[in-house]
Order: structure tokens, then sequence, then C-alpha cells
């Protein structure tokens, strides 16, 4: 350990990311030449090669996968205890920006009043996100953290407080057959087109808040997907808070019985927990249902 330099094992944790010595130093801010050097003198350190390199393609070598798998809850443990410490030393201030998908339900916002209530020194702020870029903001920096509906499937995100799970709702228009029946199962939606989020939003993502299949519609935003119900252009799965929120006189909300519930959590980018984020999410976590 003597003479250990902390810079050595973040190059080696992002090579071992990014796979790639430019876009490498490109999140170190520094040179690729600089991050060969990082990397040497590390092998020099350990004894033995971690990465290979070729004309074609950089990998890790059997040691340096070992090596990773070890390294990163060590690394990740550190950085968090250092924060720990900071955040310590002078609380937690600044801003928090927020996004949110839909509505920010009652459980979000008894949540956001417990964090200002125990913060006062870090300012709210809180945005509406795309409807189909759950998770563009979060990775653009627009937000710090989202709260978006699930599921999560990005490697480069961590998913926190998982909440709200709700029977899920279909917006049809009022001209609708479906409109007048009390509830719905899964199989009468079988038939229907469900009005589905256009990309950046995953395929994984889109299908499962509109799995019909039948052809439908494509929108960005909400406000686009309910004025195309109401115009009985097709349907739109909506989870339980933001059916409410969202009312309308010439769209009914009508249950769906058969479908996994829908569900919110809150998700931030691996690359920009802070000691803010991470408070939040345990207000969150704390914060009453109903």
């Amino acid at each position: 350990m003597s003479g250990l330099e902390i810079r050595e094992l973040e190059c080696f944790l992002v090579l071992a990311e990014e796979l790639h010595f430019g876009r490498t130093g490109e999140r170190l801010y520094v040179s690729q030449s600089r991050v060969s050097q990082l990397l040497a003198a590390l092998e020099q350190r350990i004894g033995a090669r971690l990465v290979e390199r070729t004309s074609r393609r950089v990998r890790l070598t059997t040691l340096g996968e070992r090596f990773l798998a070890e390294l990163r809850p060590s690394y990740d443990e550190l950085a968090a205890t250092v924060e720990r410490a900071r955040t310590a030393a002078r609380g937690v201030e600044g801003t928090l920006r927020l996004g949110f998908q839909g509505t920010a339900d009652a459980r979000l916002m008894r949540a956001i009043a417990a964090f200002q209530e125990r913060y006062p020194d870090c300012a709210t702020e809180i945005v509406e996100i795309p409807f189909a870029d759950p998770f563009g903001a979060v990775r653009d920096g627009g937000v710090d953290a989202a709260i978006v509906l699930l599921p999560v499937a990005e490697p480069d995100l961590v998913l926190g407080p998982v909440f709200s799970s709700e029977r899920q709702t279909v917006a049809v228009s009022v001209r609708h057959p479906f409109a007048a029946r009390p509830a719905l199962t899964a199989a009468d939606l079988k038939e229907t087109p469900l009005i589905a989020a256009t990309a950046p939003a995953p395929s994984y993502w889109r299908e499962v808040h509109a799995p019909s299949g039948v052809p439908a519609p494509e929108v960005r935003t909400l406000q686009e997907g309910l004025t195309l119900v109401a115009a009985d252009r097709g349907a739109m799965l909506l989870c339980g808070p933001t059916a409410r929120y969202h009312g309308r006189q010439d769209v009914v909300f009508v249950p769906v019985e058969g479908l996994p519930d829908s569900v919110l959590g809150m998700v931030w980018h691996r690359d920009g927990e802070t000691a803010r984020v991470r408070e939040f999410a345990r207000a969150l976590s704390e914060a009453s249902p109903a």
C-alpha cells in the first residue's frame, strides 16, 4: 500500500467501464497518455497486467476482472465515507433538483417537506420531465434525481426508494366502448391500440407501459397522449396518481385488473450521488404512503 495513488485506482475503474483510453481520458479530464501512465504505475505496483490493449480492442485480464470486482465496493465505500464526513462538516446545503413524471404525488410532496425541514439550507427545485424520456434529465445533469415509472434497467443509474404501487388505469375517450365499463381486464386490452412513448424511452420501458402490441400513435409528453385519447385515437395506460391528477371531462379512467401494478422509483446517476441525493432518498423512504 506504500505510496498508493487514489488517481491510479480511479483511472482503472473508469477504464474498466469504458474499455477505451480516449474516453477514459475525457471522463478524467486528462490526456490519453496520462491514462496509460496511471495504468502502468498501478500495474507495476501490483506486479501484473490488469488490461490487455491491442490496436482493435481493450479488455481486462483475468486478474483485472478479479481486481475490479474487489476494488469497486471498497472504492465506493471509501468515497461514501469521505462524502459523509464532508456532509457532517458542512451540513447538506446548496440546491437539490428533482424531476418527476406525470405528477408529483402526495408521498413525494411529504418527502420534500420533511427534507426541507431537516435541511433548511438546501433549496429544492422540482421540474416535470418528459413522459418519453424518463432518464435523460438525470443523465445530462438537468436534475440530480428523478421520480420515474418503473422498470429501470439502466447500468449507469442507481434505483433508490420504490413506492406508490397502485393498480393501473386505462384512459379512454368518453365515446370509447370501454368508457361505460366499471373495470377492465388485461385480456380486454389485447386488441386495443395503446398509445406509447416515443424514443428515447428504452424499448423495454415502452413495452411495459403499452403492452398490447396493436399499432397506435407514439407521443413524447403526457398531454399529447391525453389529447389523442380524447380524440379517440387510442387508449393509454396510466398510474393511479397521474390518472387522478389529470382528470378531464372528455376522458374516462377505467381500472384494469390482471396487469402488474404501476410503481414509482427514485433514480440518480451512478456518478452523481451526493449527500443531498442520499438524504432525500432517506426522506422519501421514511415518508408515509398516505
